[in-house]
Order: C-alpha cells, then structure tokens, then sequence
C-alpha cells in the first residue's frame, strides 16, 4: 500500500494551539480528540477500501457478508443484522441488495414470522468474504500501527469511550482489553 508524504508537524497538535491561543480552553481538548478520531478512521478506511477493491466489496457489504457467515446458519433476519452491524435497516437494505444482485446473497422468507425476511449467504459469498478477509488481515488487520500492549489500551479507550457514549449497557464497566 502506497502512504501519503507525511507532513512535516502533526496538523491537530498545531490547531490545538491555536484554539487555545484563540480562548477556547478546555474545549480544545474535546476538539483535539474528535479531530484525531475521525482523522484516525479516514486513514483506517482508506487502507480498508485499498485491501477490498479486488473483490469490489465495500466495508459495509463486507461486515454483512462475515456477519451472515459466522451466523449457525449463514442466514439472519433482515432486523437483526441492522442491529448486530449498528445500522439502520434502509442501510441493510441497500447493502442486501446489492449483495443479491452480485449472487452473494439471497433473500428468503422466514420460516416462522411471514412478517420477515432472511438475508442468506451464498456459496459464491462465502468464497468472497474469505478473499476479502485473507486481504484484510494481510493488509489491514495484521498492521495496526501500534505495539501489542498500546493496541489493547487503545482498545480500552474506545470501549470506555463507547460505552460511555451509550453505545453498549452490559451493566457493569467495560471488560479490561489487558489479554493478548
């Protein structure tokens, strides 16, 4: 994979100063954070999108293909994969249909709710999401960027973060990411 020239200071450091140069105190950090994030995920999601166009999937259509490939059956209610992938259903609708019309996926009724639909991976899907995540995890998954022991604090962090944010309620604090 081919990376950018790195610039010669980092960009959110020097707009950090400048907000607290400009009076805004302690918001400058939060705006630091939110800066590196989503700086973080565009640089996660171009080495993403660079490992998965051989196989012309998308990381959306991707993560529906493994999700529906590691379920018992190779095949989930509509509903539960928008829920399970944190997505709204039109998005999952979209992703599925691209998926049938690529012969990856199949939309079958349910075989107990007639209200419902099962999403259904294909043979030729499973092939393809094992290409993709062979790319992935050579290109991607396997190259974090970080040391093992810094990679699982990072993990710790987001998870804080996240479930903070009230994206997942176990009932208790987050599991320590501590274990290789």
């Amino acid at each position: 994979m081919s990376r950018p020239r790195p610039l010669p200071l980092d960009p959110i450091q020097e707009a950090h100063r400048q907000w607290v140069g400009h009076g805004w105190g302690a918001v400058a950090d939060g705006m630091a954070a939110v800066t590196s994030l989503v700086r973080a995920q565009q640089i996660v999601m171009a080495r993403v999108d660079e490992a998965l166009r051989p196989t012309g999937l998308t990381f959306s259509r991707y993560e529906l293909l493994q999700l529906l490939n590691f379920s018992t059956t190779g095949a989930l209610p509509m509903a539960v994969a928008s829920a399970r992938l944190q997505v709204h259903p039109t998005s999952v609708t979209n992703s599925v249909d691209r998926l049938e019309a690529a012969g990856l996926v199949n939309r079958v009724p349910h075989p107990n709710d007639r209200r419902a639909t099962l999403i259904e991976i294909t043979d030729a899907g499973r092939s393809l999401v094992a290409e993709a995540t062979e790319y992935l995890n050579e290109r991607v998954f396997a190259r974090p960027e970080l040391p093992p022991d810094r990679l699982r604090t990072l993990l710790q962090l987001l998870a804080e973060f996240r479930h903070t944010a009230g994206d997942f309620d176990t009932g208790e604090e987050p599991a320590r990411w501590n274990e290789p």
